[in-house]
């Protein structure tokens, strides 16, 4: 008898995978697990420290926010809330504010942990402040972005900036006129912040918009450092709001990409029970929006004005420009070009608006800009001559009728002087100092063509002439 041997076929081996934790939402009837004893009090220690970084218990915040500005709700309003940070130490920003922040969350921490220490878990409020940071980290992304993308937070030069040596401005000065000269670039940059954080604002792509912000605003943070710029520990401390957005889904992250390992999506979803909860979280949606909106707005309207760096009050009439001084006296007495008398001007610079600025044999005093400010006042705004020591600005009054020109530094008056306009090339300005010295000078424009300008006409591969 004849056995036929039936072929088995070889068994497959299936590799065995935990099984992945399941999140499931939080209903009614759920019952969330226990956190472990040091989880509750991190979670304890981050919630008290962001909020005292969040909630604005600074003085000093109410007391910039009510300067009278003549708007409600201005740029600046809007710009200096979505800015808040507390500040324990002074009016700038320093690490040191962190460490009371810290100090305080501390002892918070302390007297949480001990009245509610029956507490077995804290998801729900975990989620809210999840959501709180999502939404004022969108809120500085976008205050920073509209600036950025109708191009105004880093201007084009102005006439004094371009005619001042490269050594008499300061490397944060340079990066930002650098940036200034390619609008296009600084819309697109304010566009990739904007989208950023128009991510965060929704919960399922929030931490991809957390992501972003690791990078953009870590070479934020980078640039304020090697450009001495002033705004390094606020954007350190946009940092750690996104950092502690994208930690929620770190762990599922690296389970999924780096071990290979079947991972769960986030469907955990508050419960609004009560009405209130529902509609007043609708009603904070539409108020943010709303400001975003308004915010947006403003922005434009003071692009098309000119920007809040320099100042809008218009100078004389077809003067802008730069002005050699051909004849400069004193007391009757002729100082010539050459000389290295402290009084003897150089060149002069008329702005379009109404500031001149002066090359003497003098360095400048040394303005720095510590951080980001929107003035509402003219006399305020300090972006032009702010980060450099090569010219000497004054802001005039101009008294058309008369041919008068009053120079002011803030609100003082430093000089008032009468001035005459042979032609559309010479400017004569004559007077009395407060010194009781007489002035006389003759100022002719230089006909100077500004390869910036040229190259932005042809390209840069075409043949350029000045």
């Amino acid at each position: 008898m004849n056995v036929v041997e039936t072929p088995v076929a070889p068994v497959k081996r299936v590799k065995a995978y935990a099984a992945s934790p399941v999140v499931k939402p939080a209903g009614e009837h759920d019952q969330a697990p226990a956190w472990k004893g040091w989880e509750k009090t991190a979670f304890r220690f981050f919630f008290v420290y962001f909020l005292i970084q969040i909630v604005p218990l600074d003085w000093k915040y109410y007391r910039d926010l009510f300067e009278p500005d003549g708007a409600f709700l201005s740029l600046r309003d809007i710009f200096y809330a979505a800015r808040y940070t507390p500040r324990f130490f002074g009016d700038v920003p320093v690490f040191a504010d962190w460490g009371i922040a810290a100090a305080l969350a501390a002892a918070a921490t302390a007297l949480w942990g001990y009245w509610d220490r029956e507490r077995k878990e804290y998801t729900n409020l975990y989620y809210a402040l999840r959501v709180i940071l999502r939404y004022r980290l969108a809120f500085a992304l976008l205050a920073y972005a509209l600036i950025k993308f109708y191009p105004q937070q880093m201007p084009l030069p102005s006439v004094g900036n371009l005619n001042t040596h490269y050594g008499d401005i300061s490397a944060w000065k340079l990066f930002s006129m650098s940036t200034g000269i390619v609008p296009g670039y600084q819309s697109f940059l304010g566009l990739v912040e904007a989208a950023a954080a128009l991510l965060l604002v929704y919960r399922k792509t929030a931490s991809i918009g957390a992501f972003i912000v690791l990078p953009f605003t870590g070479n934020v943070l980078m640039s304020n450092l090697a450009y001495e710029g002033g705004e390094y520990v606020y954007s350190l401390l946009l940092i750690t709001f996104a950092a502690f957005v994208l930690a929620y889904d770190v762990p599922r992250l690296l389970r999924l990409t780096s071990f290979e390992l079947p991972t769960e999506p986030n469907r955990y979803q508050p419960v609004c029970k009560a009405d209130w909860q529902r509609y007043g979280r609708w009603s904070l949606k539409l108020l943010f929006v709303a400001l975003v909106g308004w915010y947006g707005y403003q922005s434009l309207q003071t692009y098309r004005q000119g920007g809040y760096q320099f100042p809008h009050a218009p100078g004389l009439a077809n003067a802008a420009g730069l002005y050699d001084v051909h004849t400069f006296r004193v007391n009757g007495r002729t100082i010539s070009p050459g000389a290295t008398d402290a009084q003897r001007w150089r060149d002069v610079a008329f702005e379009k608006w109404a500031t001149l600025s002066i090359r003497t044999n003098q360095p400048a005093p040394l303005v720095m800009a510590g951080t980001e400010e929107l003035f509402a006042n003219d006399d305020d705004r300090n972006y032009e001559y702010a980060g450099t020591t090569g010219r000497h600005y004054l802001r005039y009054d101009a008294d058309t009728i008369n041919r008068v020109l009053t120079f002011r530094e803030r609100d003082s008056k430093l000089l008032t002087l009468h001035y005459t306009r042979p032609d559309t090339q010479t400017i004569t300005l004559a007077g009395v100092t407060a010194a009781k010295d007489s002035v006389y000078v003759e100022l002719r424009r230089i006909d100077k063509r500004y390869l910036l300008d040229e190259a932005a006409k042809v390209g840069r591969r075409r043949g350029l002439k000045l």
